[in-house]
């Protein structure tokens, strides 16, 4: 893409996206179909539960007729007449007239469930001629007709619709139709438990239990419907008719171990109490059917205007993304047209600027350039009034803070190197002043417990000093012992090994010796110190440093070799440390773990001087000092090579090393 053009991508960048957009507008748009048809399919569906609601409190009132013709052939005997089941029979016959209602409401559209529902219902049959002939207990009746009730409810498939407003329609008639069929349970079971039979425990803890999914469901019911209808809902227990089994209830919750009857006697008489209460529990079942038939009108229109509501939002989405579809297009030419023609004016111009930007801000890139000057970038032209022109004008005040920001940061790099070459400057005279005095003091001192302590200040006072050399070379200041005379590269070796801890475990070898010139002798020593310092301080107490010099036979000079046997650096580290090595980036973003090596970088890039680091074959890291031709004397068997700066030789030194710094410098 990179060699398209300019015109090529804006046709791009306009046709894709409204492809794209196009295909999101699509799916937009049928999701909202989509949720509008769920809708739809939802009212239908809350419209023909009103016959499923009708066709459960049938099966419910033929479930307590099947318990009163139980009951009566129990407490009648076996020597009695047949028991009248004409009431039961016709509560058959309502049941088969409310199975034939839902088959024909749904049609077509009837659920594979609620059809299997509908066929274990008609499969009651073997038990109805069983309650017909004689007593059987209403462990058996109960769960048959509540298995049926059950299988009703869950074959309509409520709470399955792919849309928000039909799931929560269908959500609500759930959690109505449950509660329904749980209080008519619960009615159903406080009647049977009243009649004090065998069974009269067993009826009162279904009640119980049946109450409580009653109270759930209506709590489930509450959370999807608005304050109307859980009022309204909440009428099924404020009637008079609930009033009465309410009491019925709570006389049986005085004492329910006594609810079976013990003597038959007791038994006809519980039995013609129950018998007497039966129209009060048919007026609640028809009060109950009411309130629930007015609410299912209430969530089938609810459910019936929510689906009306989707389709509008389907009509205003297609007209509405049809309307920005076009605009959008439109906008696009129009907009593409308008950028190539500028673009195309201010390409040549931004071009030359940014060659002009490019070299000005190399020079103040993030490492040690000797130009630290303020850039000096050129201003974009603006042949335009537009967005455009309103961006490289932008793009000219950017190029004016960003100035700013850089001259700023060059004072502060200069302000921070002039602090770090005062306080070197300092350190370096007192521990100057420090070391006369201790020099005094050593020649008129003889004991030799005292000169071995002296001689441990002397040392730490050189050591301070390398540290003074090291702040000074840091802030660019170049006032690293300076001295007037050549010296040997073992002797720079030696002064080296004074100015560092640990010097007991450094081993030197000559295979030759040359002679430095006086320019680089501080700041060769002060690199080589640096150097020896790390060997020492990365590698084991145990272990011993070596340093051979030796000459360099292409092109001349000499070579320096610090081996340490420490645990040395991975390949990646060393080529890492051997780029910094050769162009150091800003003190301000050298990592501190590595100053001693950033000192060694400004030392080696100073005077020409090449460091290399490798491994130590067995472990370890070997840095390898090329001091070059250029920075040698000839030798001359006639002059006195001075001797070495200040030292610690081994022989004053029996005593333990100082302690370790706990910092690499």
């Amino acid at each position: 893409m990179d060699r398209w053009p300019f015109r090529r991508k804006l046709n791009v960048l306009v046709i894709v996206p409204l492809a794209v957009i196009s295909a999101m507008i699509a799916y937009v748009v049928y999701g909202e179909i989509d949720k509008a048809r769920s809708a739809a399919d939802t009212a239908q569906l809350v419209r023909d539960s009103a016959q499923v609601t009708k066709l459960i409190d049938a099966v419910q009132t033929e479930h307590r007729q099947a318990l009163l013709v139980s009951l009566r052939h129990e407490a009648g005997g076996s020597g009695k007449s047949a028991q009248d089941t004409t009431s039961y029979l016709d509560a058959q016959q309502e049941v088969g007239t409310r199975i034939a209602a839902v088959r024909t409401a749904y049609g077509e559209r009837l659920p594979d469930a609620e059809a299997q529902a509908l066929k274990e219902l008609e499969g009651l049959d073997s038990l109805r001629k069983t309650v017909e002939q004689g007593p059987i207990p209403a462990d058996n009746i109960d769960p048959a007709y509540g298995s049926v009730i059950e299988g009703l409810i869950n074959g309509l498939g409520l709470g399955l619709s792919g849309g928000e407003s039909g799931s929560s329609a269908a959500n609500l008639l759930d959690a109505l139709l449950r509660a329904d069929t749980a209080h008519a349970s619960f009615e159903t079971s406080v009647f049977a438990a009243r009649t004090r039979d065998s069974n009269a425990l067993i009826e009162f803890t279904g009640a119980v239990g049946d109450y409580d999914q009653y109270s759930y469901q209506a709590e489930r019911f509450t959370r999807f419907a608005s304050q109307d209808q859980s009022t309204a809902l909440a009428g099924i227990e404020r009637s008079p008719y609930q009033s009465v089994i309410s009491q019925h209830w709570a006389a049986l919750q005085v004492d329910p171990s006594a609810l079976v009857a013990e003597t038959p006697t007791q038994l006809r008489a519980a039995l013609g109490d129950a018998l007497r209460a039966d129209p009060t529990y048919e007026r609640q079942a028809g009060n109950r059917l009411k309130i629930v038939q007015s609410l299912i009108g209430e969530i089938a229109a609810d459910a019936q205007s929510a689906s009306s509501e989707a389709w509008w939002r389907v009509a205003w989405l297609v007209a509405g993304n049809l309307l920005a579809f076009a605009a959008w297009m439109l906008f696009s030419v129009l907009a593409r047209r308008s950028v190539v023609r500028t673009v195309r004016s201010l390409t040549s111009a931004a071009q030359h600027v940014a060659g002009a930007a490019r070299s000005e801000l190399a020079r103040v890139a993030d490492d040690d350039a000797d130009d630290a000057s303020p850039p000096r970038l050129e201003a974009v032209p603006v042949p335009v009034r537009d967005e455009i022109g309103e961006l490289a004008e932008a793009f000219n005040q950017v190029q004016v803070t960003a100035t700013a920001l850089l001259e700023r940061q060059v004072v502060s790099r200069r302000n921070i190197a002039e602090m770090f070459g005062n306080v070197g400057r300092r350190v370096s005279n007192l521990t100057a002043r420090q070391l006369a005095l201790i020099d005094s003091v050593e020649r008129g001192e003889t004991d030799p417990e005292v000169l071995d302590r002296l001689y441990r200040i002397d040392h730490i006072a050189v050591r301070l000093q390398r540290n003074a050399d090291s702040l000074m070379l840091l802030a660019g200041i170049s006032e690293t012992g300076l001295t007037t005379e050549p010296m040997r590269l073992s002797n720079i070796v030696r002064a080296s090994l004074g100015q560092i801890e640990g010097y007991q475990r450094v081993t030197p070898h000559a295979e030759g010796d040359v002679t430095v010139v006086p320019d680089i002798i501080g700041d060769l020593t002060l690199m080589l110190a640096e150097l020896l310092e790390n060997a020492v301080m990365f590698s084991p107490a145990s272990s011993g440093v070596e340093v051979v010099l030796r000459p360099r036979h292409d092109g001349g000079g000499a070579l320096v070799e610090i081996i340490d046997h420490g645990l040395g650096m991975s390949p990646e580290r060393l080529e890492q440390e051997n780029t910094r090595l050769i162009r150091r980036e800003r003190l301000d973003l050298a990592p501190t773990e590595v100053l001693g090596l950033f000192v060694v970088s400004g030392l080696s890039r100073r005077w020409g001087i090449e460091v290399v680091l490798s491994r130590t074959p067995g472990g370890g890291v070997t840095a390898t000092v090329a001091v070059p031709a250029s920075h040698l004397v000839s030798h001359d068997p006639g002059r006195t090579v001075p001797r070495a700066p200040r030292m610690m030789p081994p022989a004053r030194h029996p005593g333990p090393a100082e302690p370790r710094p706990a910092q690499v410098e």
